[in-house]
């Protein structure tokens, strides 16, 4: 008998998410991401590597790897409050007009609009009243992931370049991560306010059980 998972593990995954109509809304596979007209670029389709209990990937997946064992092949439903949430009438707002031409935006349905931070998406357009679900998309939905879990990961300096990785998603060969005595040293190509440094310093020191520096990239002038 395998492996089994537990919490701050840091595991390979692959997974697909689909509706219980059979249509995928996620993957982690380029084939089946292009046959399901899924957009994005093929780089960023691929088994990931997580850190369970971070929140890395949906809560509610994620929640349900605990205990799991590695190596195997799981089919997991999850029903709406553990997905995306239930569809909740409050979040269907009228919002006039006048707001959209003050910021010369022409609304139709189907747009994605950004209102004090939220997400929503325009459903109907009447007169001078605008309809905007701020609900996910899938909000109500009962959803099913298939996920194996490949393998789980030792390697101090492939943890923390994972978690960096997932974290600030930016490709592995631009996170420079080296051994020093003992110490682990990564390298971001961007800047981090030094306060966000420590409080990150400190969280992977504790997933990752070693002492890790990050160093950031000052901008040219």
């Amino acid at each position: 008998m395998g492996e089994n998972t537990q919490k701050q593990d840091f595991i390979e995954v692959e997974y697909t998410g689909f509706l219980t109509d059979g249509l995928v809304f996620d993957t982690t596979d380029a084939t089946v991401a292009q046959k399901h007209n899924l957009s994005g670029d093929e780089k960023k389709f691929g088994s990931m590597i997580i850190c369970v209990g971070e929140r890395q990937i949906l809560p509610g997946l994620e929640a349900k790897l605990v205990g799991k064992e590695v190596g195997k092949e799981y089919k997991i439903t999850l029903p709406p409050e553990e997905a995306f949430g239930r569809r909740e009438v409050q979040k269907i707002k009228i919002i006039p007009l006048d707001t959209f031409k003050e910021h010369k935006l022409q609304p139709y349905p189907g747009l994605q609009v950004n209102v004090d931070g939220e997400v929503g998406i325009v459903t109907r357009v009447t007169g001078g009243r605008i309809m905007i679900n701020f609900n996910h998309p899938l909000a109500g939905k009962e959803v099913i992931y298939e996920v194996k879990i490949k393998r789980k990961i030792t390697d101090p300096a492939e943890k923390l370049k994972s978690y960096l990785e997932t974290s600030f998603r930016m490709p592995k060969d631009t996170i420079k991560v080296e051994a020093k005595d003992t110490i682990l040293e990564a390298t971001l190509p961007l800047e981090l306010p030094v306060q966000v440094m420590k409080v990150l310093e400190q969280k992977l020191t504790e997933l990752i059980m070693s002492a890790v520096k990050i160093i950031t990239l000052e901008k040219k002038k």
